[in-house]
């Protein structure tokens, strides 16, 4: 077992229904952010040790701007980190970018982290005036002069997407030393290799399929460390799961949310509905961690094991699927699936 292995969740902030209703009877964004504000202070009771919050701007996800919602969650909260699930930085202002979560890590007394990603929708660059034909550019450019930023050093730098800096300091500095960040993957070597040019470690989003296919990114984020001759750095893997009191619970009570959903986003991008053996295969074997809390926590273990993870973070939220059941996953994640998959991988060493 990693010796400092990790346990996050994360969410989106996916629209969820209101209670005793159907899953046609949406909350209003406002209530949804209450909710996830409340979520994560019981995960911090929980003991889980990282709680992200996913940037959207389209009508199913309530949380646009994740600082804010973390900064209350902050005021809430006593020990747990804090940070995006991802932040699309092709679409924001770098400067500003550092500059938020240095005030998050302010007020949050050094629990702030973020995660930086190209983002799987695009709805931010017509609403900021962003060309998608300069989605690599931007994300490469902007990476480079985040980069810079987080050294915290007089930051003189010059791209391709915005006016060069010439000796500037940003404010306000992070107290605790440079802010923790991670780049988002979810599939590309290319990212892989960025991560640890950049040296800074990687979170793979891995939403299907075998979780060991992943291996070779882990092996060649080890060698592009070697190359660029830096430390190899903690790996993460976000999946999407949720967590019952029995396997056929979990899976009756997800499987209608997360089948709406995966249908929803698959009709935009010319996917065919999915169908329960789909969602039972992944369930069974994929990276849909579903089931009860020892179920879930053998599959996690098999994962961590695998690809030899620094942290591991369950994208607990599914479309409409209630408040309420979310709350209960999260409380056993936090109280029975970590204390296991710590028990599991104890004993295989």
């Amino acid at each position: 077992m990693p010796q400092l292995l990790e346990f996050g969740l994360d969410t989106f902030g996916d629209v969820t229904s209101a209670p005793g209703e159907d899953a046609v009877a949406l909350l209003p964004h406002a209530q949804v952010i209450r909710n996830v504000i409340d979520e994560a202070v019981l995960a911090d009771d929980a003991g889980i040790d990282f709680f992200g919050v996913g940037e959207h701007h389209r009508a199913d996800f309530a949380v646009s701007a994740p600082e804010i919602v973390l900064a209350a969650i902050a005021g809430r909260t006593r020990r747990i980190h804090l940070g995006t699930a991802v932040t699309v930085l092709s679409s924001d202002d770098p400067i500003r970018l550092f500059q938020r979560f240095a005030t998050l890590d302010a007020a949050s007394s050094g629990r702030a982290e973020v995660i930086l990603g190209r983002g799987s929708f695009t709805e931010s660059f017509p609403l900021f005036g962003y060309d998608l034909s300069q989605y690599e550019e931007l994300f490469e450019d902007k990476l480079d002069l985040f980069a810079a930023l987080i050294r915290q050093d007089t930051v003189t730098w010059q791209g391709k997407t915005r006016p060069p800096l010439v000796a500037q300091r940003v404010f306000p500095q992070v107290e605790g030393g440079p802010l923790k960040t991670w780049i988002g993957v979810g599939g590309s070597p290319d990212s892989v290799v960025r991560a640890a040019k950049y040296d800074l470690p990687l979170m793979l989003a891995i939403i299907g399929g075998d979780p060991r296919r992943f291996e070779p990114y882990v092996d060649l984020s080890k060698r592009a460390h070697a190359h660029f001759g830096t430390p190899v750095q903690p790996i993460g893997v976000h999946s999407p799961g949720y967590v019952a009191d029995t396997d056929a619970q979990a899976r009756e009570e997800l499987w209608p949310s997360y089948k709406l959903m995966r249908d929803r986003i698959g009709k935009e991008r010319g996917w065919k509905p999915m169908q329960r053996a789909e969602f039972d295969s992944e369930a069974d074997q994929g990276s849909l961690y579903v089931g009860s809390p020892d179920t879930v926590a053998r599959r996690i273990a098999a994962t961590v094991k695998a690809l030899g993870l620094s942290r591991f973070q369950l994208k607990y939220s599914a479309g409409p699927l209630p408040h309420e059941k979310l709350m209960r996953s999260i409380e056993l994640y936090g109280r029975k699936v970590i204390p296991r998959v710590r028990e599991i991988l104890e004993g295989a060493e």
